[in-house]
């Protein structure tokens, strides 16, 4: 709800964009995580190769999602500062698990 609601981060992406989002979301793993491949993205999204690399760049810096490849992550939304309406969200601070320490665990602590 927060998505339109506020419509800050609206605002920050194109179609594409968004487009990608919500594969991101609907296909997302418990913690965020998404292990589709770029080809497999682009077939699901109809899109070229270079509107995925548009698309990217662009929640990247709306602060949706953080990416490593082959690895994205779909982050939590913030609600906007205090006094600031819907003009910036709140800043984020630890919420990306670095992909280092996702796949310890998933290999059980192995270093």
């Amino acid at each position: 709800q927060r998505l339109v609601r506020d419509r800050y981060y609206l605002q920050q992406c194109d179609h594409g964009a968004l487009a990608l989002y919500l594969v991101l979301v609907t296909v997302s793993d418990a913690e965020g995580l998404s292990y589709y491949s770029e080809p497999t993205l682009q077939r699901l999204l109809n899109m070229q190769p270079a509107q995925l690399l548009s698309a990217r760049p662009q929640l990247l810096q709306a602060g949706l999602i953080v990416f490593e490849k082959p690895l994205y992550q779909v982050l939590s939304l913030e609600r906007p500062v205090e006094g600031t309406g819907l003009a910036q969200p709140a800043k984020r601070s630890g919420q990306a698990t670095p992909v280092s320490d996702i796949l310890r665990r998933l290999l059980g602590g192995a270093a």
